[in-house]
């Protein structure tokens, strides 16, 4: 799906076809959108790799055109794998406009297309246009670090209750996603870093106070993904040890109560023997017995209970 989107002193308007200064951003392109693009300006030497799932981030150059590839947080569905994920799209900047490429909906992108006029970029500045996008890119980043932290809290209350498969892989699903937003957000840190070094790249006034704002909030975002990576790596080692802990304590109480079975266990085996035992013909050898067996295992059982095995 291709949308075109122009900046006018109103507001973003929608021109029946792309002209200089447009912002053009392509959903799931079709073969007439990648020939749309490719009329617009861009090299098709920038438009080999731009549906690659696997892409990491990066900045790539070709005629006037700079390529920059980003990653953004995104939403898997289904039960099985890490709920989020970091996936490439692609920001062309011509002579004539900006080209934005991406092989599912991008969130930031959307929103940018329905901001309101006081928050809406030009446009007619890609540099100021990219460096929006990036800001909202590690703002994403930051709003799904918030939802998973939620979640993780849940299934912390959880495990508190009950030391369940489940809760202890949703979990391992979680950190996934916190190390998918680390690397994915240091290398979009790295690629700003290169864009900005380039020759053909000016950055001065409002945009170098943007960019700032940028770096500040990347940096954030990476700070913020590495702080709950730890506190959940922390939770699951602590998590491990109750489990262990707990194992060792059914452990113990199994083996006691099998010390406090063994003792009349033995006692009745000696005595079931068919030879000639002490007090065979007593008619009080059986209470006798018993008695004995009681008072071994009552004595075991007040020193496993002394030592907290039981």
């Amino acid at each position: 799906m291709l949308e075109v989107r122009r900046t006018t002193p109103t507001g973003l308007e929608q021109p029946a076809a792309p002209t200089a200064g447009c912002w053009l951003n392509v959903t799931a392109p079709t073969p007439a959108d990648i020939a749309a693009v490719r009329q617009f300006g861009v090299p098709a030497d920038l438009l080999a790799h731009v549906l690659d799932m696997d892409e990491r981030p990066r900045v790539d150059l070709a005629a006037d055109s700079v390529l920059v590839v980003l990653h953004h947080p995104a939403p898997r569905s289904g039960d099985d794998g890490p709920p989020w994920v970091m996936r490439p799209f692609s920001v062309v900047l011509t002579p004539h406009g900006i080209v934005t490429i991406a092989a599912a909906p991008v969130a930031c992108l959307q929103a940018m297309l329905h901001e309101d006029a006081r928050h809406q970029v030009s446009t007619q500045r890609p540099v100021e246009f990219l460096l929006r996008i990036c800001w909202h890119v590690a703002d994403a980043c930051l709003t799904a670090l918030r939802d998973i932290n939620a979640r993780v809290d849940t299934l912390e209350n959880d495990l508190r209750r009950s030391l369940r498969n489940e809760e202890v892989m949703g979990l391992l699903a979680y950190q996934k996603s916190l190390t998918y937003f680390a690397t994915g957000m240091k290398g979009n840190e790295l690629t700003l870093e290169r864009f900005e070094s380039l020759p053909m790249v000016k950055i001065a006034g409002p945009d170098q106070d943007l960019l700032e704002d940028v770096r500040i909030e990347m940096r954030q975002a990476i700070a913020m993904v590495d702080i709950a990576d730890r506190v959940l790596s922390d939770m699951m080692d602590a998590f491990a040890s109750i489990v262990s802990n707990n194992l060792n304590s059914v452990m113990k109480v199994l083996t006691s109560v099998t010390i406090l079975l063994a003792v009349p266990t033995l006692i009745a085996s000696l005595y079931g023997m068919n030879v000639r035992l002490p007090g065979a013909h007593d008619p009080l050898a059986f209470v006798a017995l018993v008695a004995l067996s009681a008072a071994i295992s009552g004595g075991l059982f007040l020193v496993f209970r002394k030592k907290n095995w039981l």
